[in-house]
């Protein structure tokens, strides 16, 4: 049996899961998500707890059991406390600044780059340097975060670009000079 799988999710007060069919909607004081499972998979709300259960042990059930549950989770947590990644621009002359709800960058380029946020995402801007990425949908922070991450990546030899916050950024040796 799946150890994630198995175990039940609790309901925290303000949250509201409804399972239609395969559609499963939770709904929270930051927002509403929604999910659909797959068709092996048996979602049920029983006493305050989410019950997530798979009919067989199939190599698919089974993979999708713990997903099924973990999926269920991350939108709980999302409507409840919300997802962010922050981001730090690291570069000489590197900069970015707050333009109404989107984002200007300075990278170096001929051009500065703008960066719209999609939908259910706010950018906010600290200093000239670091942005927080933030939402409900877990994946679509992740996904928002990568998307501006790969406008410069950090380079392996001045570490310069935009990297996650905390990342560690492996650095090569430059040529050996005579």
């Amino acid at each position: 049996m799946s150890r994630i799988g198995r175990l039940p999710i609790d309901i925290p007060a303000g949250v509201t899961i409804s399972v239609d069919g395969r559609a499963v909607a939770v709904k929270g004081p930051k927002g509403e998500l929604s999910l659909s499972v797959a068709s092996p998979i048996e979602v049920a709300v029983e006493d305050n707890q989410v019950v997530v259960t798979r009919p067989d042990d199939e190599r698919e059930s089974r993979s999708l059991h713990g997903l099924t549950r973990t999926l269920i989770n991350n939108n709980i947590i999302g409507v409840t406390q919300g997802y962010t990644k922050g981001l730090e621009v690291v570069g000489t002359g590197y900069r970015v600044q707050q333009k109404g709800s989107s984002i200007e960058f300075a990278l170096g380029f001929s051009h500065p780059v703008l960066i719209d946020p999609p939908a259910g995402i706010t950018l906010t801007v600290e200093g000239n340097n670091k942005v927080t990425v933030s939402g409900i949908d877990k994946q679509a922070v992740g996904e928002a975060a990568a998307n501006i991450r790969k406008i410069r990546r950090p380079e392996p030899y001045k570490g310069k670009g935009v990297r996650y916050a905390g990342e560690n950024v492996r650095r090569k040796a430059g040529k050996a000079g005579k």
